[in-house]
Order: structure tokens, then C-alpha cells, then sequence
């Protein structure tokens, strides 16, 4: 993996400019398969796009108009298929860049297999001291037993380990992590948090990775370059990154300044510290030519389903003594949302239990009635609806900012945590947008990977890349191709406050798109999940050129 990450950031490198300069003169993309969603939500062909010098699209062109008679630069397509720039509209860039450079458990089949990959990541990597890695998921299992300590401790005992589950609510340490953090049986778990033989879920995980030492800036670095060489291999060309801290933001600060910052990152501050501490009293602008902005702050309301952490309105099916973990009462999540709100900046809430669904809409029906319906509340996740307050996210403005490929990740897990009888509002695509209610689609990387296109395939079918299960988990929910590519251009746009600049090629909007191996709108979901990104362009200049050594991996 690391051979092709280094691969793929040479190649981004190598065609990306230095400075934040859009196109140099006029530039015509010709004889090209064009496919966008209008501003009516319909399907639009094209078969070339005239870009100004600014960088921006003059007009899109049909079959039959009019070439202009002189252009500086001209491009043929070759008949091949272009898509504007894809949006992902929940991620998490640093995790992801960080990720690149420390143990990857996705994909491990069993405790045996992580222990492995421990071991070998170990032996051959002495420093950092702590061992550090993402991705385990003990639902993929066959005993679907949570790791323990001792698991750990029968690999490595001289040096701190901590592993992350795939969803990023729970992590396990090893003894000597617990013993440098200062953990003992006598430790209690805060509110919100939950441990359990070396298993930390929720907020419980702070009192592990307070005591990690921090990343060194040239490490993040790294991680964030490692970022968006992934993110444009993917076709993915900008981002809302949820969560980010002061020392993210100061990654990109440090890319913008020297010129490396390429994926445009709508930044959602990781609570109202680093809000207040990076953007002050008010949303900050763009910098860098449209790469950063913060719009907004992330806040939590409860958890994940794989730990069982998200806070549901019954107890869980498979463990009736819990309902999930209520991170805030009514009256704290409604004064920190209104505190943001006071100073205009934008609010995104995590929730996926039904309960914690709930309590968000209610919070933000009240900041409603002072605030209006146009401030763009966002609910991330909201995976698990009760039926009747679907209707609710409408009328109050919401907008579900939902990643399609979560379904088919956790579709065998969602029926064991809430049983049959509680599935009609799980992963509600069809029924929310029915509402008209806006629907954004990402990724929530790296708990999925980054890659967009089996988020559409996955949207439009209720099914994995694979086709499973045959037919799609309650198909009823699906969405058409125009809106599940509406949820990664105009809708991830206007979910992000960006709609004025991103999510289209019309007329005046920032000319960043993609050149793909085919048609989507007429192939199957399968071959949606599989289509490749050949080239991805920003502002009307290539930054990256797909060749045999430099392919996405993860």
C-alpha cells in the first residue's frame, strides 16, 4: 500500500502546479461524454466545456453548437466520459492521511489475522514508540468477539499498542498503553464512554489517547499530501472535514502556504474550542483560490452501532441491557448549537441511533424558530430514523448528510442490533429525500474508503460492489442516479455552504472535474462501483493523470 501511496503522490506532484493558479487562457475540453445533474435534479449531457482564464466555466457545450474559433488551449476527450469534480460530504483527512502511515487492520478476518499484521507492522517499524492502527471491524469475524488486552499483550508487551475499530468509536489498547495513560481497574469510564477489558468506546477512548504523544508536523505533512494524492486518484475534489482540530488546520495552512494544498476542504472545527481558537466570531473565508474554509463546528450526540454506542429510543435486540450511550443532555446540545449559531457559523451534528435522531431534530427545530430554516443544520450520519420524525428534517431545514456504502458495511449487523420490526427508518435515502428534505452522500473516510463511486453504485442498487445481497437490502430505499450523483456534486455542495462555487460545471462555477473509463449513466451498479478516475482536473489544470504505477489502493 505504501509503495502505491508514494507512487500516486509523485504522480499528483509531478502535474500538480506550484501556486494556486487556474487555467493560464482559454481552454476547451472537446469531444467529450458530459453527464451532470441539473439544477432541476436531471440527468444533462454535454460534449465540451470552454474555461476561462479565471479558471471557471464560460459554457458547456452540445452536440451541434458552435466551437469557438479561437482558443488558447484545446483538449481532445476522446469521447471519454466527464463528471464535474466529486464532493465527499463527511470525511476526515487528517485520520485518513495519519492512517497511510501507521498499521492498516481493514479487511482482517479474524483476531488471529489482526495479531499477525500487528506483529509484522511491529517488527519492522521501531518507531514511533506506540503502535498506532485503524480499521478492525470484530463484526467481519466469525466469533464477532471485541479484542481484548491480553489479545495484544500475547503479540507485543514492551512498547504501547492502541488499534482503532473501523467506525472510530472504539479502540483497544494493549497493558503497557493502558499502564502509561495511567489506567487501572479501579478507572472509571466518563459519561458517554464505556470500557471493557481494555476496550475503550466513545468518549472512555480520551483517557487512552490524551497520554499519546501528538504527531510531529512533518508527520502530518506527509499524511495530508498522502490524503489527497488518495482523494484526486478518486476523483474526489473537495471535502467537508468533520472534526478538524487546531493541528489539522494547521497542516493545511502550512500545504496552502507553500503552494501543496489541492483538495478544496470545507473544514467543520472538532468542537467550539478550536472553533472559537481557529475562526474567531465568524465563518472564515476562502483561502488559497477555494481550498479552505471553516464553515462550522461538529458536535456528537451519541455514538456508533458496531460498539453499540448509538443511543437508540429501545434497547439493542442482541444486548437488551443497553440502549447506547446519550453523549449530551437536551439542555448542553441545544446551548452549544445555539452558541454557534449566534456567531453564524454552521452546525453538524453526528447521530445514528433513532434517539439521538430525535433529540437533534428537536434541537434544531428550536433553533429554528429564532434562527430561520436557511442555516443549513446538518444531521452526519443519521442512519437509524424512527419513521415519524422523517418528516420532520424538511420542515426544520435539515439537511442528512448520509454515506451510502455504511448500508452495506453494516446492513447484517443493523438486523441483529434492532431486530426486524425497527428496520423501516434504517438508511432511509428514498424515504427522507420523498420529504424534500437535501440529501449529501460521502464516505466518512477512512472508516469507508474514500472512493465515491461504489457510494453511487451502493445508492442507486442497496447493494455491495459484488451485487449482495441480490437485489439490495430494503430496495424500497433506493435512489435514482440523478440524485445519488446530485448527493456527491450539487447537494455535498449546498451541504456545505459552497453551492455558489462547487458541485457543477454551469457557467460561472470553478471548472474542477474528472475524466472516467465510462458511461455511469448507463452502466450497471456494478459497474458503477468499478469504474476508474483517468484524470482530475481543478480550476481547468490537470493535477492528476492515472498510469499503471500510480493507482488508489485503499
Amino acid at each position: 500500500m505504501k509503495t502505491s501511496l508514494i507512487a500516486l503522490a509523485a504522480a499528483l506532484l509531478a502535474a500538480s502546479p506550484a501556486v494556486y493558479a487556474p487555467a493560464r487562457a482559454d481552454t476547451l475540453i472537446d469531444n467529450v461524454n458530459g453527464v451532470q445533474v441539473d439544477r432541476g435534479g436531471q440527468v444533462e449531457h454535454f460534449s465540451g466545456v470552454l474555461i476561462g482564464n479565471d479558471g471557471k466555466v464560460v459554457r458547456l457545450l452540445r452536440q451541434g453548437d458552435a466551437r469557438p474559433g479561437r482558443v488558447e488551449f484545446r483538449v481532445d476527450g476522446g469521447g471519454r466520459a466527464l463528471l464535474p469534480g466529486l464532493i465527499d460530504a463527511h470525511g476526515h483527512v487528517g485520520e485518513l492521511g495519519l492512517g497511510t502511515l501507521q498499521l492498516d487492520l481493514t479487511g482482517t478476518r479474524s483476531i488471529a489475522e489482526l495479531q499477525a499484521r500487528l506483529k509484522a507492522f511491529s517488527d519492522s517499524h521501531n518507531a514511533p514508540r506506540w503502535v498506532q492502527g485503524f480499521g478492525w471491524n470484530q463484526e467481519s469475524w466469525a466469533d464477532k468477539r471485541f479484542p481484548t488486552s491480553a489479545d495484544l499483550d500475547a503479540v507485543i508487551s514492551d512498547r504501547p499498542v492502541w488499534l482503532i475499530r473501523v467506525d472510530g468509536h472504539a479502540a483497544v489498547g494493549n497493558s503497557a498503553a493502558l499502564k502509561e495513560a495511567g489506567i487501572t481497574p479501579a478507572t472509571n469510564a466518563p459519561a458517554g464512554g464505556r470500557i471493557e477489558k481494555g476496550l475503550f468506546v466513545d468518549k472512555a477512548r480520551d483517557l487512552v489517547e490524551s497520554k499519546i504523544p501528538t504527531a510531529l508536523p512533518a508527520q502530518r505533512d506527509q499524511g495530508l499530501t498522502n490524503a489527497q494524492a488518495l482523494l484526486l486518484g478518486y476523483g474526489v475534489t473537495a471535502v467537508a472535514d468533520m472534526g478538524t482540530n487546531e493541528a489539522d488546520w494547521n497542516t493545511m495552512r502550512r500545504l496552502g502556504d507553500t503552494g501543496r494544498l489541492q483538495v478544496r476542504v470545507m473544514s467543520y472545527a472538532a468542537g467550539l474550542d478550536p472553533l472559537i481558537s481557529i475562526a474567531g466570531g465568524k465563518p472564515t473565508g476562502w483561502l488559497y483560490g477555494d481550498r479552505l474554509r471553516m464553515a462550522g463546528v461538529k458536535l456528537y450526540a451519541d455514538g456508533a452501532l458496531g460498539s453499540r454506542g448509538a443511543w437508540l429510543k429501545a434497547p439493542y435486540s442482541d444486548k437488551p441491557d443497553t440502549r447506547g450511550l446519550q453523549f449530551m443532555d437536551d439542555a448542553k446540545l441545544k446551548n452549544l448549537a445555539s452558541r454557534a449559531a449566534m456567531d453564524h457559523f454552521q452546525i453538524a451534528i453526528h447521530a445514528i441511533g433513532d434517539a439521538a435522531n430525535s433529540q437533534v431534530i428537536g434541537a434544531y427545530e428550536e433553533l429554528a424558530r429564532t434562527y430561520g430554516t436557511d442555516r443549513r443544520w446538518r444531521i452526519e450520519h443519521a442512519q437509524i430514523l424512527d419513521p415519524a420524525d422523517i418528516p420532520r428534517l424538511a420542515k426544520a431545514g435539515i439537511i442528512a448528510s448520509m454515506q451510502p456504502t455504511h448500508q452495506t458495511s453494516d446492513d447484517n449487523m443493523v438486523e441483529a442490533r434492532l431486530g426486524a420490526a425497527r428496520l423501516a427508518g434504517a438508511y432511509a435515502w428514498h424515504s427522507i429525500a420523498a420529504t424534500g428534505a437535501h440529501l449529501a452522500f460521502g464516505s466518512d473516510f477512512p472508516v469507508e474508503s474514500p472512493n465515491p463511486f461504489p457510494g453511487i453504485s451502493t445508492a442507486v442498487s442497496r447493494a455491495d460492489p459484488q451485487g449482495q445481497p441480490p437485489g439490495g437490502w430494503r430496495p424500497q430505499e433506493r435512489v435514482t442516479l440523478a440524485q445519488a450523483l446530485a448527493g456527491f456534486t450539487r447537494e455535498a455542495a449546498y451541504a456545505g455552504q459552497a453551492e455558489d462555487r462547487l458541485g457543477s460545471l454551469d457557467p460561472g462555477m470553478i471548472a474542477d472535474f474528472i475524466i472516467v473509463d465510462r458511461d455511469i449513466t448507463t452502466a450497471t451498479a456494478t459497474d458503477i462501483a468499478a469504474t476508474k478516475v483517468l484524470e482530475t482536473w481543478m480550476a481547468g489544470r490537470l493535477v492528476y493523470r492515472a498510469n499503471a504505477s500510480a493507482v488508489p489502493v485503499r
